[in-house]
């Protein structure tokens, strides 16, 4: 389905969308080796060309991430779900429900590296205030 739209100009919301679901899609089935590339070009696009969709990045961003997890890329998911927090609090607000997601997203990853003496602080003071 993807091919579709893939000779459609960059700038098609419809590529963008199709690129942004065929990355999904890999990582869902358990190819995240070759959804990374895809979501990477995802992201770019969407920096490049809807800069001002900030939900819409910070979604590609999220899912990035967790693509990054499954690798067995902690470290670098931590920074980049530190980064989604951050922004999504600045877009946002800590009241609004996907900044406790992606609060909760990083909070996991805090669980997972048994970053405790930075998981309970965080749950403290920003997500349950």
């Amino acid at each position: 389905c993807w091919k579709t739209y893939l000779g459609r100009p960059e700038t098609n919301g419809n590529r963008c969308n199709a690129i942004g679901i065929l990355g999904s899609a890999l990582r869902e089935s358990e190819l995240p080796e070759e959804a990374l590339p895809v979501l990477e070009a995802n992201l770019a696009l969407l920096r490049r060309h809807w800069s001002h969709a900030e939900e819409s990045i910070l979604t590609v961003q999220t899912n990035l991430a967790n693509c990054i997890a499954f690798l067995g890329r902690h470290d670098e998911a931590l920074v980049l779900k530190r980064e989604i927090y951050t922004r999504s609090v600045a877009a946002f607000g800590v009241s609004h429900e996907n900044t406790i997601l992606t609060g909760s997203n990083l909070a996991s990853s805090f669980h997972s590296l048994h970053l405790y003496g930075e998981a309970t602080p965080f749950l403290r003071d920003q997500l349950l205030p």
